[in-house]
């Protein structure tokens, strides 16, 4: 059965979709979100709160510092760029929400909660698990002169020492 309030639900359950998907970009708009549900942006926020009982912003900072609260636990990266890797772009803000949202500051809580987790993430590891290196081109490998010639690998440097070994 396909009711209008069943379509108007699927269509804000798209943009809250698509708002899980992009949560990390900074640039994530409202007017885009909206049009996922095809609704102006002022209806968008009115449907929205009637069916999930927040804002879209409210969702989307909400969501942001749930994924912060995981990396100040996990990730060996600092407060500043953990705020810029989820979303946020100015640090205060960031701070300030994090802080509503938990009751601590996100220094207090890495003090807090980093004891329980394993070993730290390395910090690029993170970053590269969160997409934080999109859009970058990584650096072209150096060539070498083109009058030096490329030394003779030595047999062990062609075959590691694998292929004289006996099958298993």
């Amino acid at each position: 059965m396909n009711t209008p309030g069943m379509a108007r639900l699927r269509a804000l359950r798209l943009a809250k979709d698509a708002m899980d998907r992009d949560w990390a970009d900074s640039a994530l708009d409202l007017d885009a979100v909206a049009a996922h549900a095809g609704y102006s942006r002022y209806h968008f926020v009115r449907a929205f709160k009637a069916a999930y009982g927040e804002t879209p912003g409210q969702y989307l900072s909400r969501r942001r510092i749930e994924r912060a609260e995981e990396l100040l636990r996990s990730a060996n990266l600092t407060v500043t760029e953990i705020c810029m890797l989820v979303g946020f772009t100015s640090l205060g803000t960031f701070s300030a929400r994090f802080k509503k949202q938990t009751g601590t500051s996100p220094s207090e809580y890495r003090v807090r909660h980093a004891r329980r987790a394993a070993a730290m993430i390395p910090g690029c590891y993170a970053m590269l698990f969160t997409g934080a290196f999109k859009g970058r081109q990584p650096a072209a490998p150096l060539a070498p002169p083109a009058d030096a010639a490329a030394p003779e690998p030595s047999g062990e440097e062609r075959n590691n020492g694998e292929a004289g070994r006996a099958p298993l």
